[in-house]
């Protein structure tokens, strides 16, 4: 497959990870390895908004570990912040998945229930359209993690990626769990794997940690990341200039 365009600008869409009700970053996805930026989720939200961003990126932390859930606050924010969310982490069926778009989220990210029972993910798309729904591919090289990155799936993003584009999937978010949390950049030879494996929209959940790594994404062909850490560290100034 070649990559859609060498030139293209990619969307930084800033993260807001919700854990006990606090703005976190975890450190390759251990949640007991939290940094804490914000107290109030909302506030974090508005903070990147009033910065430009057009789309914010929220993950229920709790709800994706099994250790809770954050929905007040999700459905505060989506109902009051003026921009548009995705949201992600404990999504398991459809009912939940609806619960968020009848909330007005613009589009829900579908993980660990997307690996084992990937007609959840057709049976959205047919109802919803593709543009409200997004699959998020968590994994160790290409082998896909699931429950909050806790267990082995057993299954390769090689594997699910042709099953989740028959599905009518347009955008993957694809997530190198090693290096998510920690700025130590992207590895640039999965980037260019996982874009071989997925034609349609990729956005990369994780790993960004300066502007080389954006420089890396253009070169790669690779539309977009979903960037945490690095911008409230400001190891990458947002908004994101000088490509």
């Amino acid at each position: 497959m070649t990559p859609v365009s060498s030139h293209l600008q990619p969307l930084i869409i800033p993260c807001v990870d919700i854990q006990s009700g606090r703005v976190v970053r975890l450190y390759e996805g251990d949640p007991d390895r939290e940094t804490v930026y914000f107290k109030s989720p909302l506030e974090a939200a508005r903070h990147w908004a009033a910065l430009g961003a057009g789309l914010v990126h929220l993950v229920d932390l709790d709800a994706a570990t099994g250790r809770g859930e954050n929905r007040a606050v999700i459905t505060q924010i989506t109902a009051e912040l003026g921009v548009p969310v995705e949201v992600g982490g404990g999504i398991r069926d459809r009912a939940a998945a609806e619960a968020l778009l009848n909330a007005g989220v613009g589009r829900v990210v579908i993980g660990t229930a997307a690996v084992k029972n990937p007609a959840l993910v057709r049976e959205l798309i047919a109802a919803h359209g593709p543009s409200r729904v997004v699959v998020s591919l968590d994994a160790r090289g290409l082998d896909v993690a699931i429950h909050g990155w806790a267990e082995g799936s057993g299954v390769s993003v090689a594997e699910l990626a042709p099953l989740l584009a028959e599905a009518g999937l347009e955008t993957l978010i694809f997530t190198d769990v090693t290096r998510d949390g920690t700025l130590r950049g992207l590895d640039r030879d999965l980037m260019r794997q996982v874009r071989q494996l997925w034609s349609n929209t990729l956005i990369v959940g994780g790993g960004v940690a300066t502007l080389d790594d954006v420089r890396l994404l253009a070169e790669e062909g690779i539309q977009g990341a979903i960037v945490g850490r690095a911008i409230y560290e400001g190891t990458l100034v947002y908004p994101v200039t000088g490509l």
